[in-house]
């Protein structure tokens, strides 16, 4: 184990002062969604407590406040992914908005009969149903990248698929079913050679790889979504990042307060980016919410961290392979976080069922990747995912909770 002090970054965590039927709370459902630290909800908190007020409308003292903090999130999220500009930055609900942002506002206006968008076999339905809706819409379709055995992309079939018929490649930077984790700069390198657009999920990238890793000048992708849940901020709120010539060229796709230029009875005119696309109030709190989890995991040694992170998922990894009756899905080189498994002796929701009586929480089921489901032969996993703040005991309360389930459907 890495030097990391994950109990001094847990005792942050207001949710693990409580136990779960008298047992330590083992969180090990990270990938659905991350805890919260106290800088969090003392920045939301604080928001609604002094500052609250609608954003870009008021020359009062809060709503001056209320702005500040909005558009200082927005830059802080720039810095984040280290975007050249702040206006590249658009405020969603989430990945799934993103996602359909782009593809109802960037790709279907551009789509013919006979197009292709090309995604891969491990995205999460949020990255495959958007391109499904505006394929049926156009007459296009969608193609994907296999999967091998070991949950790891194809990469000896990309090139055959990155025809002319391709008008983007949706592609996941970290599987949410199996971890793996994608080399995105290679693959926008070769998107781009042949002139295709990409667009990354990175709803389970941006808690657990390196910043090179998120740098969108770096990987160069034309499109980044993520979720600010999913890195220790609150939930309804997400980020969009475009480079600047696709969002100047891309209609709004709501319409509303504080998007427009003008507006007449007859017709309207629309504001530049980043506001053309944030109609109506947006979710501020939240924002500014998100702009202090970033800054807080920004602040991390994320090196440490993720090590740390790295070194749990090896411990339980090895730890559940070495059992009788326990199959591992995805089993790729390059992985972070995600352990997912299926046990012989039991369903996954039975077992998680199980799991919650020794305090463990874990996800079971299809994780929004059917298609991942199907090409392994199962119907569900149970799926454990790690975080910083869990630790070793979080592991062995992971193993005990599968040697319970084991004694009460075997014995």
């Amino acid at each position: 184990m890495s030097a990391f002090d994950a109990a001094a970054l847990r005792a942050e965590f207001p949710v693990f002062e409580q136990t779960i039927r008298g047992k330590a709370l083992a969180y090990l459902d990270n990938g659905a969604t991350t805890q919260k630290p106290r800088a969090v909800i003392d920045a939301v908190t604080r928001f609604y407590a002094h500052d609250n007020a609608n954003i870009h409308r008021a020359v009062h003292t809060l709503g001056e406040r209320a702005t500040a903090g909005y558009e200082g999130a927005r830059a802080i999220a720039a810095r984040f992914l280290n975007a050249p500009s702040p206006n590249e930055i658009i405020f969603t609900r989430g990945t799934t908005e993103g996602i359909n942002l782009v593809a109802r506002s960037f790709v279907e206006p551009r789509l013919q009969p006979g197009d292709e968008i090309l995604v891969t076999g491990m995205e999460h339905h949020a990255n495959l149903v958007p391109w499904h809706m505006v394929c049926q819409a156009r007459g296009a379709r969608v193609t994907h990248v296999p999967l091998l055995d070991d949950g790891s992309l194809d990469l000896d079939a990309l090139p055959g698929l990155l025809t002319d018929r391709v008008r983007l490649f949706a592609v996941t930077q970290v599987s949410n079913a199996l971890g793996t984790v994608n080399p995105i700069r290679a693959l926008v390198a070769q998107a781009h050679a042949r002139g295709i657009p990409v667009l990354v999920d990175a709803a389970q990238a941006v808690a657990h790889l390196p910043a090179a890793a998120l740098d969108v000048q770096a990987t160069g992708a034309d499109f980044v979504a993520f979720s600010g849940h999913k890195i220790y901020g609150p939930t309804g709120i997400g980020v969009l990042y475009g480079r600047s010539e696709h969002l100047s060229a891309m209609p709004p796709i709501m319409g509303g307060g504080d998007m427009i230029r003008e507006v007449f009875l007859d017709r309207s005119t629309y504001a530049e980016p980043p506001a053309r696309f944030e109609a109506g109030t947006p979710p501020i709190a939240e924002a500014i919410g998100l702009g202090a989890a970033l800054t807080w995991f920004m602040g991390l040694d994320r090196e440490a961290a993720l090590a740390h992170e790295d070194a749990l998922l090896a411990r339980a990894t090895a730890a559940l392979a070495a059992q009788p009756g326990v199959r591992l899905i995805g089993t790729a080189r390059e992985k972070v976080t995600v352990l997912s498994f299926v046990l012989d002796f039991a369903h996954p929701h039975d077992a998680a069922t199980f799991f919650d009586f020794e305090g463990v929480a874990v996800r079971a089921g299809h994780h929004c990747a059917q298609p991942v489901m199907a090409r392994f032969g199962v119907p569900a996993t149970l799926r454990a995912t790690f975080a910083p703040y869990n630790t070793e005991a979080d592991v062995e309360a992971l193993l005990r909770a599968v040697a319970r389930v084991r004694r009460v459907f075997t014995e």
